[in-house]
Formats: C-alpha cells, structure tokens, sequence
C-alpha cells in the first residue's frame, strides 16, 4: 500500500464504451469491442490511467463463455482474452506509467449478483484456469471479482492462486444495504470461506455505494490484509441485468443521476476514514469520477 493515500483503481470500461458510442445487440459492449474497436478500448485505459490509476483491470468481464454465445464469438475466448491483456499493456506503454499494474479480471461465469447460479468448483474452476491462464502471462495480479458468494470467491481464488502473483477478492454486496454479501453472507463469513488461501486484498465492488458504507466496516474487523472498494454508479439490481462488460454493461439498469463525481467521492472519502486501503470505480465510473478521486484523497 501506499504510505499516503489509497491505491487508485480505474472505473468501469463497458458503460464508458457505451458512453463513447459503442453499442452491441447482445449486449456485450467490451467483449465485442475488443475484436471490433481496441483502440477505444485502449483510449480508456489511457484516459483511466491520466486520470490516476495506478491498477488498471483488463477488459475481460464478458470473456466468458455464457456470453460469447450469444454473439457466437464462443471459438474466439483466447484470442479475446489475449487482447484484453495486450490492450491494457499498450495504454500503460503508450501512458509512459510503467508502474502501473495490471489486474486481471476473474469474473462470474454466469449471471452477475446470482449466487444459486454459480456451478460446483469442479464445474467452474476449470473454467476459471482457462481464463486465468491467457490473462497471466501479460498481467501483474489477479482481481477475482463482483463474487456474489464465498463459494464462488474461493473457486476463481483456487484458480488465481496456482499462477504465481497476488490475488485479490471483491464482492458484490445487496443493494438493499444489508451489510451483506448477495448470498446473504456477512463479510466475516466471505472472508473465512478464503481461509488457507493467499489473498492479499478484500474488496466490494459493483453495488451501490451506500451498500459499501455498510459494509465496509466489518470487513476492516475481519481481516488485517488491505481492504478496499469500488461501487457502481448504477440505481441497483434489476433481475433481467445480466453480466456484461464490467459488473453488468447491458444497459438495463440505469445511471444515478446524483453520483457525479464530486458525489462519489464523498462516498470514497468515507470509507477511506472507515480503513479503506484500494479505492476506485465500477460501473459509471468514469475518467472525471477517479481524477476527483487523486485530487481529493491523494
């Protein structure tokens, strides 16, 4: 961690694709965006990265096989996930950072917030190696993310953890502000159900941010490692809002119109005081939301 402020993570790359005028009938803005516009997806790391980035997340969430099929890319995974990687690499390159890191990104592998959906461990870790195995040559850690249970957190932290580099864990909490996980777990309980495992950070991600101010607290009590978070600027779930992009890119679920970023970075500020080591955005989270985000707490 740094000795002065938090670690800045970048926001969300599928609803700032749709922003720039991407568009998919399937619903895949960043999976599609990575064969048919790269140079859009390599602007925003770009632009992530000058707003103050210092971790920039390949753009891999909807590299899954549930979701290549609906836009018949299923033959195209690897080809993808080494683009998200070499993407990602070029903007930090281009960027002149090179001490920014790379996260690679562990999504769900069905319906995003949908923890009875998620398959046995010998059904999805398989799954999870043969993303995690692409990504790692190119990337610098693991992010494994939008986790709605600790069962799915701890098969994409198996996997993670088999290559090598730092993992780390985020999860999706009730957008009911019940301090809880989607599952219904407590922070406590995700946290123990990792036990034995080299995770070296905690976080939530892609939920409102009030569910987070909840939250966050218990999960500073449970555990001494980092802890962090980066909400969404979406109005919550909807249970037709299906994984996409970044957390869910298909533009069910709007945007909060009162989460600019002035706004948001209240929310961040608040839980920087709450212990918050690793902060930044999901969902709606643009460029101007992680630049407040450095001048206000860096």
């Amino acid at each position: 961690m740094t000795g002065s402020g938090p670690i800045l993570l970048d926001g969300g790359m599928g609803r700032e694709l749709q922003r720039r005028g991407l568009a998919s009938v399937s619903g895949t803005w960043s999976a599609e965006a990575l064969l048919a516009q790269p140079s859009v997806v390599r602007d925003i790391h770009k632009d992530f990265i000058a707003a103050g980035a210092e971790v920039i997340t390949t753009s891999n969430y909807a590299v899954v096989p549930f979701m290549l099929a609906r836009s018949g890319l299923e033959d195209r995974m690897e080809v993808m996930l080494a683009a998200s990687v070499r993407l990602a690499r070029k903007a930090r390159a281009e960027a002149g950072r090179p001490e920014v890191r790379i996260a690679g990104s562990l999504p769900p592998l069905a319906q995003s917030y949908r923890p009875e959906l998620v398959g046995p461990p010998e059904e999805i870790e398989p799954l999870y190696r043969r993303i995690a195995a692409a990504l790692a040559p190119g990337v610098d850690l693991f992010i494994c993310e939008t986790m709605s249970s600790g069962a799915e957190a701890r098969s994409a932290a198996v996997v993670a953890a088999e290559f090598n580099k730092p993992v780390w864990v985020a999860w999706s909490l009730d957008d009911e502000v019940t301090g809880r996980l989607r599952s219904g777990e407590s922070p406590c309980e995700a946290v123990a159900a990792l036990e034995g495992l080299p995770v070296e950070a905690f976080l939530f991600n892609c939920c409102v941010p009030e569910a987070v101010s909840a939250a966050l607290p218990a999960l500073r009590d449970a555990t001494v490692c980092p802890v962090g978070a980066y909400a969404n600027a979406l109005t919550g779930f909807q249970s037709d809002y299906e994984i996409g992009g970044e957390g869910g890119e298909g533009g069910e679920t709007p945007a909060r119109a009162d989460l600019g970023p002035a706004a948001y970075a209240r929310f961040a500020a608040e839980w920087r005081a709450m212990g918050a080591d690793i902060l930044g955005g999901c969902c709606g989270i643009g460029p101007d939301h992680i630049a407040e985000l450095r001048n206000r707490l860096l």
